[in-house]
């Protein structure tokens, strides 16, 4: 007998039982969220452990015990901002040092908050950092901010670009990486994955860190219904429902697939239980439900080369955020005060989302403030006829060299087309070529994973 301890937000999944019978419901639900829910795989026998859970398993890998160590919880502690920040400095500061010791620390950066968050923290413990960011061929030069963060943290910098077309060569290698629980037009880590084994020992990633510290977007005493109805708007992607009950109709399953997804959201959602506050209550499933079925399974492509580090999942800044009182969580102030604490010249750069203002005058993003802004970029962009590629799956499915790499997956593919009716294929193919790809390029996506997942099933 083992004992499998599985952290409060794992990085990677872990999964108990056979590759036999596939869940065809399960299935249904990853085409419509491009994540699997909760113990979910591909597969009826097959059972991911859930996080914040102790499990003893026997020698086949089958689970004999299981016992949960920690519930998300909202137990807030009242005082100020400027003491939360600093709890947050202290612990925030002290795991990266465990983390980085004695290694070169392999830092993305964006120009967004949590990596440059990653940066002040990093540069005041004095880390060793190589830093890069990338941005898409033909789009906007999101490495800019990235640039300018490396450069007032004076730590080594090199711009990246995500290339047309780069995921065709690579696609057989980021399906056997990430196993086909993911679709393929996110990770675009894998465009440089035969760079990062010379930039450094360990990458310090930063996700997760914008739903600890945030709000969700709702009033605090949001109803349960009202509540999973939220959870459902922000899970389903965008032409998902519509794959997944076409899907559903063609597999003959009972009932329909919409009924079954607020289903599991309700049962899902009630175990929460915290009912003190909606936003911790959201925030609590999206960090059991989505961080280890959606943002760690592409984890996966960074530490195929190198280790990778979390700060934001380690178990001590779960267990920090149940504590902060949530008007304090709203609207990234703790980053932004521990930035403003730490590196003035790094929280002077501008924030991306809320150019061209920075982390000391963003709240000035508005009427009559953002208005000339607003005029000077309007006219730049009415002065170029240039498309910016603004969508990572803009680089892999148009254009004729991509539109016949995919058409190969998806019509030549006899494996997926007597698992997904043919018919099926052609009418999403056939959406996004000629209604709208915006609203179909996920359906087509999940389709192109499928289709991967088919070939690789034995």
């Amino acid at each position: 007998m083992k004992e499998v301890k599985i952290p409060i937000i794992p990085s990677r999944v872990t999964f108990s039982g056979e590759q036999k019978t596939l869940d065809l419901k399960a299935i249904c639900t990853f085409s419509a969220l491009g994540f699997f829910l909760d113990e979910d795989s591909y597969f009826l026998e097959q059972k991911a452990l859930k996080p914040a859970t102790i499990y003893h398993l026997d020698p086949l890998n089958k689970i004999i015990a299981e016992k949960e160590y920690f519930k998300w919880n909202y137990n807030p502690k009242e005082r100020s901002l400027q003491q939360i920040t600093e709890e947050f400095a202290t612990l925030f500061e002290q795991i990266l040092k465990e983390q980085s010791e004695n290694k070169k620390v392999i830092l993305p950066l964006s120009g967004g908050l949590d990596s440059r968050t990653q940066a002040c923290g990093l540069k005041h413990i004095g880390a060793d950092v190589h830093s890069y960011s990338y941005s898409f061929a033909n789009g906007h030069d999101e490495t800019a901010y990235s640039k300018k963060i490396a450069q007032a943290c004076q730590f080594p910098f090199e711009a990246l670009t995500v290339e047309q077309g780069y995921l065709w060569p690579k696609i057989k290698e980021l399906s056997a990486i990430n196993s086909c629980y993911s679709e393929f037009t996110h990770p675009r880590q894998m465009a440089f994955i035969e760079k990062y084994a010379a930039m450094g020992d360990v990458f310090s990633l930063g996700h997760w860190g914008d739903v600890l510290f945030d709000d969700m977007g709702v009033a605090d005493d949001l109803s349960f219904e009202q509540q999973v109805a939220v959870l459902f708007k922000k899970i389903v992607k965008k032409g998902g429902m519509e794959l997944a009950t076409s899907l559903w109709t063609a597999w003959e399953l009972e009932g329909n697939f919409k009924d079954y997804l607020y289903d599991c959201l309700r049962t899902l959602l009630k175990k929460v239980n915290i009912p003190e506050s909606a936003n911790a209550q959201i925030r609590a499933f999206k960090s059991l439900y989505w961080a280890p079925r959606w943002t760690s399974v592409n984890l996966s492509v960074f530490e195929s080369q190198k280790s990778i580090a979390l700060p934001y999942y380690d178990d001590r800044m779960c267990e920090l955020i149940c504590t902060v009182p949530e008007k304090y969580l709203a609207k990234r102030q703790i980053q932004i005060e521990y930035m403003k604490m730490r590196n003035p010249a790094v929280a002077k750069i501008a924030w991306q989302s809320q150019k061209p203002f920075n982390l000391y005058n963003y709240h000035l993003n508005k009427k009559p403030f953002n208005i000339p802004y607003k005029i000077v970029d309007k006219a730049k962009r009415m002065m170029t006829s240039q498309n910016y590629v603004q969508r990572n799956w803009e680089l892999q499915f148009t254009g004729r060299t991509n539109e016949r790499h995919l058409q190969e997956y998806l019509f030549e593919n006899e494996k997926l087309n007597s698992f997904v009716p043919k018919s099926v294929v052609q009418d999403f193919y056939q959406k996004f070529q000629n209604e709208n790809s915006v609203y179909y390029a996920h359906s087509v996506s999940m389709l192109l994973t499928l289709s991967l997942f088919c070939s690789s099933e034995k």
